[in-house]
């Protein structure tokens, strides 16, 4: 093996890839089709087209990761990244599906503007590197965790204590008569035990894919007690053709494309701070010019989600648990998953199979996986140091509590003005602007020597632990 060879591009056999890459499908795939159930519903599409929207995503998703983990001229940041639809964008394409002068062609205007202004964008939202140390970047790593955490809990309980409907164009919560069911905490739990007693027991290529054999023993429990179920596999069709603009053409209006643009802004930062998660994960050193690659390459996948038929696009939190706890950094993995969803889009039946697997087995995995993302960042935070400089706490402390103000409190903000709300209903990204300006604001920006220390004793740590 050479020296310049690293474990991130590492191609492995193809019956390895094949089960990583599918573990890596599990993990995101609830994520992935939800944010077109949401809108679909609320546009009142019927519901071949609501399917449409869903074989689109998945086609998309497929498309987008394989542009960011393969990696072509000036785009992708060739790291084992899965590229969904981001949440972020949801709450303005719900106002935009309310407004009927913009609707569903509307929609997809501001979506691909948004994605020719992240391409754009992404070589000076790069520049905000320096601005991002140990102490800052273990920091937003360790309220990602935490943020993730809230997701595999929900997924344990069955989905969402209360369910979002959309009654006569208008989103309402109801309550989720199936959450928190014994049947479904028990499904959970007996996951978490099988994938930990492979990390214990296990060895190599089984302790690799620990959380795949996991979620399989946890469907085969779930539909051996009738809760997994086969109706959509069934009536789904075998194939698919995704073509682009299948509803005509995309229609631009100012404030939708102004909007979506500070949604690419917000999930730009957030992805920011994937990849320097990433980078700390696999051990790969993420300079500007890879992540102006990464970020570009969020902004070609929301530019090929708008002419696709689907929504925005960024790096997926979830699956940077899946590579800290298998430590398996090959991106050929990623690729291989966004081979998988590119198939799926294109088999409606095989999806509708993955999607028939219960939230409550998902949830015994994101329990092992988003709390190893928080670990991540309690590493990092342990080379940093705190002895000889105590302002170090405070950023800690303070971007913590503003980072968990959208899970503690979700209605904190909700009386100021409503155009703010991309920005504050995400706690990622409270946390890093208030951990760049807290660590500013007591340690300077200028201050390269003192970085490069607190570098050196966090690559030191992360070496040791």
């Amino acid at each position: 093996m050479s020296a310049e060879f690293h474990p991130v591009d590492e191609v492995l056999p193809v019956p390895r890839l094949l089960a990583l890459g599918l573990q890596h499908v599990l993990v995101m795939y609830a994520g992935a089709v939800a944010v077109p159930l949401i809108i679909g519903r609320a546009l009142k599409l019927p519901p071949e087209d609501v399917a449409f929207l869903i074989s689109a995503d998945l086609f998309a998703c497929g498309i987008a990761t394989l542009v960011q983990c393969i990696g072509f001229p000036g785009v992708g940041i060739r790291l084992p990244v899965m590229m969904g639809v981001t949440f972020a964008s949801v709450g303005p394409m719900l106002s935009m599906a309310a407004a009927h002068e913009i609707g569903l062609l509307g929609i997809y205007g501001s979506v691909i503007a948004a994605g020719i202004f992240g391409i754009v964008a992404a070589p000076f939202l790069s520049r905000l590197l320096p601005l991002f140390p140990p102490v800052v970047t273990g920091t937003i790593i360790l309220v990602i965790g935490i943020s993730l955490m809230r997701v595999g809990i929900n997924w344990a309980g069955g989905g969402l204590p209360t369910l979002t409907r959309v009654v006569d164009g208008v989103p309402g919560a109801f309550p989720n008569p199936a959450y928190g069911q014994l049947q479904g905490l028990g499904i959970a739990f007996f996951v978490l035990l099988v994938i930990l007693g492979l990390i214990r027991w296990g060895s190599g290529f089984v302790a690799n894919v620990s959380v795949l054999l996991g979620i399989i023993a946890g469907a085969v429990l779930a539909s051996l007690l009738g809760v997994m179920h086969y109706d959509k596999v069934a009536a789904a069709s075998w194939g698919a053709v995704v073509i682009p603009f299948r509803f005509g053409v995309p229609q631009f209006h100012l404030v939708p494309i102004v909007t979506m643009c500070i949604v690419m802004i917000v999930v730009m930062i957030e992805s920011l701070g994937m990849f320097l998660a990433l980078g700390d994960i696999t051990g790969k050193a993420v300079d500007r010019d890879a992540l102006t690659r990464g970020l570009r390459a969020d902004g070609v996948g929301t530019l090929l989600g708008g002419l696709f038929n689907t929504f925005p696009y960024t790096s997926f939190s979830q699956n940077v648990g899946l590579v800290s706890v298998t430590g398996v950094r090959s991106r050929w993995v990623t690729v291989t998953g966004g081979c998988i969803m590119l198939l799926l889009g294109l088999l409606p039946k095989m999806a509708a199979l993955v999607e028939a697997v219960p939230l409550v087995v998902l949830g015994g995995a994101g329990l092992v996986m988003f709390g190893m993302v928080a670990a991540t960042g309690a590493r990092i935070l342990a080379g940093v140091d705190f002895r000889n400089n105590r302002f170090n706490l405070f950023v800690v402390a303070i971007s913590v509590g503003f980072g968990m103000i959208p899970l503690a409190a979700p209605g904190f903000f909700r009386n100021l003005p409503h155009d703010l709300q991309p920005l504050l209903e995400s706690g990622i990204l409270l946390c890093a602007l208030v951990a760049v300006i807290l660590n500013a604001f007591f340690n300077g920006i200028g201050g390269k020597e003192a970085a490069e220390a607190d570098a050196a004793a966090a690559a030191s740590a992360a070496q040791h632990v």
